[in-house]
């Protein structure tokens, strides 16, 4: 014999809440590391140029090369610039995302913790009413047998 919850569709809606929750959370990360990578990326590539620069002008390159290295690196360093504002963007975002799955749990879990009090409560009440019963029913027999 099992109860009825009085709260089960609220539970329900805060698991649903919760679930939403978690595939925004897990979005925002995927979301944080792509934008995490892009970044890495623009670094990598500016490093190579520079190892790569580096090793021309050693040899010898013309003030043409030259300028054109100075004005592809002015353009990596605005991409990278870029890519660290959408890191520091998406990482908060990511936190935002946590912070409110957070919540969330802990609402749906304050419900789970009612629906195990009120479980508990029921299968006192239970054990209390099947005990009564077993004594009344010891009461019936002793009183027919002692007549």
């Amino acid at each position: 014999m099992s109860t009825n919850f009085r709260f089960q569709k609220i539970m329900d809606v805060k698991e649903n809440e919760k679930e939403q929750s978690l595939a925004e959370y897990n979005q925002s990360v995927k979301d944080f590391e792509n934008v995490a990578n892009k970044l890495y990326d623009s670094l990598k590539q500016k490093e190579v140029l520079e190892e790569n620069t580096l090793s021309r002008l050693s040899k010898g390159i013309s003030v043409q090369e030259i300028r054109h290295y100075q004005q592809f690196v002015s353009n990596i360093e605005k991409t990278i610039s870029h890519y660290q504002k959408l890191v520091l963007l998406t990482r908060n975002r990511m936190d935002e995302k946590k912070s409110k799955l957070m919540h969330k749990n802990i609402e749906l879990k304050k419900y789970e913790k009612l629906k195990e009090k009120q479980q508990s409560e029921f299968l006192l009440t239970l054990n209390q009413l099947e005990n009564k019963y077993m004594d009344d029913l010891s009461i019936q027999t002793y009183m027919h047998r002692g007549n």
